[in-house]
């Protein structure tokens, strides 16, 4: 990112992926947007807009869209990453070879992955090559049509080099969006990952009828299981109580923009894991199968996650969530702080 301004390559436009180009393009940075499908590419040069995941927000003239991944990546001295946890290995290893060896990789991607178990820091680092300082994150309370719609919003950018996360926080400073730095990307990444499965639990409470407490001790509880594992992997806890942890949370749990919120309502309402995501029209709901690859983690570090159990159980083993209150409530008391 030495180039001043920077040259962004945006892999992915999706809801998040676009409303984050829209911020770099605002905050002045040169930016193109990588889109899988050719329609939606020629939709954003055409229409200024981007029908599928963000109708009627107009994205700035600046903002160049292609479906061509070469284009994207010609000349880009940073890459942010927004496709799905689970087709990221996949896709950077098709990129790999068109990224510059000096490029920052910003990883927007909020899950664990399934059978590595890695972060997605991780899952760059091993497939790219890159040093660890080349590998920033982007977390927090992000829901994607609010900062479109430019409603402000804080986030932080975690970077094991605070040199390196510092100037991608002056590359996407806006006046609706907020950027904060942190050096633990550790923490960052499991906050991203674990209020998925927390909101899918949430989601169900809420199809099931359950007011405020319900929800409350939901967040709260599943905010504790959530800083018990990354206590274990070596996150600051501070971390989760800022806007990467608790933020993030309470955001994704509460609101209905959350997909991870809302595929847990259906969930809860007696729809099928696989009537939830028709419903959904296919977008990814990320805790559905982070769920099991969290759980995996903690139960390899010997860490009691209940609340991500029980959305396993429900998502991949046909548990009733009608019975998820009684699980959880019928565990053996105990101190708070355990």
């Amino acid at each position: 990112m030495a180039q001043h301004p920077p040259r962004f390559a945006v892999l992915g436009s999706g809801s998040w992926g676009t409303a984050f180009a829209k911020v770099l393009a605002d905050a002045g940075c040169e930016v193109t947007l990588w889109a899988r499908r050719r329609e939606v590419a020629d939709a954003i040069e055409e229409r200024r807009e981007n029908p599928d995941y963000l109708p009627g927000v107009r994205l700035p003239d600046r903002l160049v869209s292609t479906s061509d991944p070469r284009l994207a990546l010609d000349g880009a001295t940073a890459v942010v990453l927004a496709v799905p946890s689970q087709t990221l290995r996949h896709n950077l290893t098709a990129w790999r070879s068109l990224i510059k060896p000096d490029a920052m990789f910003i990883s927007l991607a909020k899950g664990v992955e399934l059978g590595t178990l890695k972060r997605m820091s991780e899952v760059i680092i091993e497939v790219t090559g890159v040093e660890e300082n080349q590998v920033a994150v982007v977390s927090g309370p992000n829901l994607a049509q609010e900062i479109a719609a430019e409603q402000p919003t804080a986030t932080v950018i975690a970077c094991t080099e605070h040199a390196r996360a510092v100037e991608l926080q002056h590359a996407c400073t806006t006046g609706y969006f907020r950027p904060y730095t942190i050096t633990d990307v550790i923490g960052c990444e499991l906050g991203g990952a674990c209020k998925n499965v927390i909101a899918l639990s949430c989601g169900m409470a809420a199809g099931l009828g359950y007011g405020s407490n319900t929800q409350g001790t939901l967040i709260t509880r599943g905010l504790a299981e959530t800083a018990r594992l990354g206590a274990a992997l070596g996150a600051d806890p501070l971390t989760l109580a800022g806007l990467a942890g608790l933020g993030d949370l309470v955001a994704t749990c509460l609101s209905p923009l959350s997909r991870n919120r809302v595929f847990g309502e259906r969930l809860g309402r007696g729809q099928t894991p696989a009537q939830a995501l028709a419903a959904t029209h296919g977008q990814v709901a990320e805790g559905v199968k982070s769920c099991s690859a969290i759980r995996e983690l903690a139960l390899k570090h010997g860490v009691e996650m209940p609340i991500t159990e029980v959305v396993h159980r429900v998502c991949h083993d046909g548990f009733d969530p009608r019975e998820m209150a009684a699980d959880l409530i019928g565990r053996k008391t105990k101190p708070e702080r355990q």
